[in-house]
């Protein structure tokens, strides 16, 4: 026995069926048993009971409970189109559609409303993929309203990698707070604190109808401090730099109990111990994020060494352009996991360093190779120390040696993260080994000490560790 099948034949005929109804009325009539009527013109379409119950689950109900509509073989709709209702009608009969992006969320709101989800999952596709700014806002509500989770987070995701050119469109003005609430609550907008800021501040004139350039008189300031008042807890006041926070609190725009705030907490950052007391307590506050830092490392904890990072690598993104790319908390000790994502303390110390072109694996980009092993170039490289027992506690950088860019970084698959060396045997400034739980240190070979301290002393060697091999508690690798 075979099986033959002719879909495409099929679904001709059904659509003939229905599309030439007007042509062959009289001939038809009989045939069709439901008339759909669509109120904003009053076009009709002659259907099948049989065809309607089956592509819809709500029109089978309908059918099932013999109400008025079943009784009479009649629907007048109000809330669609003709031309939509005439589409989705010839896809019940033909299983073919065609949408665009005029015509896609309104397919999407009658297949919702109307069960049909075959017509869901194909519209809301289609929207997914053709995702704009100009209709990003009322898809955000669409999806809401109508409990289309993947569709929202799709919205989402959309807004946060294309967030630096969003915010300066004036859709992002039309967001609803409850949707720039859950946009704020994300550790990973790509744009830095203080623009971001600034960003909310022209959302909460819009909202408030108050003109961007207006100095705000003092009804008009306490009408913008309400619109932003669940708003302005999820900035993160903590990632702004001394002369950000002084200019934000000098234009006196935010509510005062946040304001208030702000100005102990400039007073306290030059006494650490009532300043790391202050952030402590302030964390526990589950409905603020203002002292909440989105740049999370369970190395670098302190905001002083956060500024200094930011200062030394001289870039105002620098918090949002940074992503954790390998931790051992999370990734274990695995020194090929770590080349694997990286390459294309307890005592009190923290260094590391910073490389702006990175460990390749590419033997044609070595400045010098040594088989399956290779120095870098890179002039703009340093290495830093935020916390030892030699200096104070005092963040330091040092930068390169003239005449040693070539020895920046070295590659090995079978080695961690490598700074400076040379022709010399254990010449690194910091190497970590195979199993990323120990390190060795002769800093000073390739980039310069500080003042007062000599080469292959042991205080230069327990400079950066507090001895020339160290056990390492973790590391964390940065990509900016």
């Amino acid at each position: 026995m075979e099986t033959y099948s002719n879909l495409e034949k099929l679904s001709n005929d059904l659509k003939n069926l229905f599309q030439n109804q007007k042509e062959n009325e009289n001939e038809n009539e009989s045939y069709f048993d439901f008339e759909i009527i669509c109120e904003q013109n009053q076009t009709s379409f002659k259907t099948h009971k049989s065809i309607l119950s089956s592509r819809s689950y709500y029109f089978k109900t309908l059918f099932k409970s013999k109400m008025k509509e079943y009784q009479e073989n009649k629907m007048i709709l109000k809330d669609v189109s003709s031309s939509i209702l005439s589409s989705i009608l010839n896809y019940f009969y033909s299983g073919k559609i065609e949408i665009n992006l005029e015509n896609a969320i309104q397919i999407l709101i009658f297949s919702s409303k109307y069960l049909i989800d075959e017509l869901i999952e194909i519209s809301s596709n289609f929207i997914k993929n053709n995702l704009q700014f100009e209709t990003i806002v009322d898809i955000l509500k669409l999806s809401e309203t109508m409990n289309l989770n993947q569709l929202l987070d799709s919205c989402y995701q959309f807004i946060f990698e294309n967030f630096d050119k969003f915010i300066k469109t004036p859709f992002f003005l039309e967001l609803e707070e409850n949707h720039l609430n859950s946009i704020l609550l994300n550790d990973k907008i790509p744009i830095s604190e203080f623009e971001l800021f600034q960003s909310i501040i022209k959302w909460g004139k819009h909202k408030s109808n108050i003109n961007q350039e207006k100095e705000l008189e003092k009804e008009e300031k306490e009408k913008f401090q309400n619109q932003i008042s669940n708003i302005i807890h999820k900035i993160r006041f903590i990632d702004f730099s001394k002369q950000e926070l002084k200019d934000t609190l000098k234009e006196d725009l935010i509510p005062i109990q946040i304001s208030q705030k702000l100005i102990y907490f400039q007073k306290l950052q030059e006494n650490e111990t009532n300043f790391q007391e202050f952030i402590q307590k302030e964390f526990q506050n589950e409905n603020s994020y203002i002292f909440k830092s989105r740049f999370k490392s369970s190395i670098i904890q302190e905001k002083e060494h956060f500024d200094k990072l930011r200062e030394w690598i001289n870039d105002d993104k620098f918090f949002f352009k940074m992503k954790l790319g390998y931790s051992t908390k999370k990734e274990g000790i695995d020194c090929e996991k770590w080349h694997s994502i990286c390459d294309n303390f307890k005592d009190n110390y923290i260094f590391g360093g910073f490389t702006s072109i990175g460990f390749i694996n590419d033997e044609s980009k070595w400045s010098h190779n040594y088989g399956n092993s290779g120095y870098i170039s890179d002039p703009n490289a340093f290495i830093f120390s935020l916390r030892n027992d030699k200096n104070d506690r005092k963040p330091e950088i040092f930068k390169i040696k003239q005449g040693r860019e070539k020895f920046a970084i070295y590659s090995n698959q079978h080695f961690g993260p490598n700074f400076g060396g040379g022709n010399l045997y254990k010449s690194h400034d910091f190497c970590f080994n195979s199993n990323l739980k120990q390190g060795d240190s002769n800093f000073g070979y390739t980039y310069n000490l500080p003042n007062g301290i000599e080469y292959k002393t042991n205080e230069s060697k327990s400079y950066l560790a507090g001895s020339s091999s160290f056990e390492i508690e973790e590391l964390e690798t940065f990509f900016i």
